[in-house]
């Protein structure tokens, strides 16, 4: 009896410490210290050709460590002219400061500041730690919008499954009562910070029109932009830009659906999304000739909710709202 008594004893402490760590992560306020040094970074250095804009995102990975992408132009969505870097990785020193290098340059990182060197440490540019904001961020819902989430007067309970933070804030794995046909959304969304998590662990969720098709909610930051990544059209088609933020900043979908068509059973014409992820268009009419696999309603002429898919992590959103077409 004792040594079951243990067993439940330690289930219930091993569930509780996996929720206090999804509420933490979940929280701006619990960051840890490598969370000031992720992030967006922007500047000049100089080249043969003159001085030329430069774009870098860092990306924690727990413990000190972190990997980094550059981008040439400046930020994506930002100047940014294509050409994709390779990552590179560094660790914090005893002292604080993050180095990452490659074969020709290196970017100490301090006090949100990336100094650019030469291989032996002569200064060529320097960049600075910004935080962006989405253009449409706190968008106010048009006259005739249906508003499905405002936190205060539309809340949880116009979802089934709906659940509500003490501060206001959608959880994940909900569905919203009201269904549509054709329309325009505007959904706010923050990952979670979570960065010894790697891959589809790293803040997953998604956004279902009509719970038919998926564009993917996914801590993304600074990876390559694929399908199944945050902006993606799961299993259809990768953004054409990766637009991702980092973790725990709010980001914003602003998504033109166009329902499929059917005719006397049959389907006619394939739905189609134009998807823009923080302003940026990252799908122009994008052509969705199947349902995302995980989707909880398959193809058909009725119309459809809003679900934001559970996979565990505590993805939050927020101002949500509607207009039909």
């Amino acid at each position: 009896m004792n040594r079951l008594l243990s067993c439940l004893a330690l289930f219930a402490f091993a569930v509780s410490f996996s929720h206090a760590e999804k509420v933490a992560a979940a929280d701006p306020a619990k960051v840890d210290a490598d969370y000031a040094i992720q992030g967006e970074y922007t500047g000049t250095v100089k080249g043969e050709e003159g001085d030329k804009k430069l774009g870098c995102q860092v990306v924690a990975l727990g413990k000190g460590n972190f990997m980094a992408r550059g981008f040439v132009g400046g930020l994506p969505g930002d100047g940014w002219n294509g050409t994709k870097e390779e990552m590179v990785k560094g660790s914090k020193a005893d002292d604080g400061t993050v180095t990452l290098k490659n074969d020709k340059h290196q970017g100490v990182i301090k006090d949100g500041v990336m100094e650019i060197q030469t291989l032996e440490g002569k200064k060529i540019g320097q960049l600075k730690r910004i935080v962006r904001k989405s253009p449409t961020l706190g968008a106010k819902p048009p006259k005739g919008a249906v508003i499905l989430f405002d936190g205060k007067k539309h809340g949880a309970d116009l979802w089934k499954g709906g659940r509500q933070t003490e501060d206001g804030l959608l959880m994940e794995g909900c569905t919203s009562k009201a269904t549509f046909g054709d329309f325009k959304i505007h959904i706010e969304f923050r990952t979670p910070y979570k960065p010894t998590a790697r891959g589809q662990g790293r803040g997953n969720s998604g956004f279902y029109a009509h719970g038919r098709y998926e564009v993917q909610v996914l801590d993304s930051f600074a990876l390559e932009g694929k399908h199944n990544e945050c902006g993606g059209i799961y299993s259809t088609k990768a953004p054409m830009l990766n637009m991702c933020y980092p973790p725990l900043t709010w980001q914003t979908y602003d998504v033109d659906f166009t329902a499929a068509k059917f005719k006397d059973g049959k389907k006619t014409d394939n739905a189609v999304m134009t998807v823009l992820h923080n302003g940026v268009l990252i799908h122009d009419k994008t052509v969705c000739d199947h349902a995302t696999t995980a989707s909880p309603m398959r193809e058909g002429p009725q119309p459809g909710p809003v679900f934001f898919q559970n996979h565990g992590n505590p993805v939050r959103y927020r101002n949500i709202w509607v207009v039909a077409k």
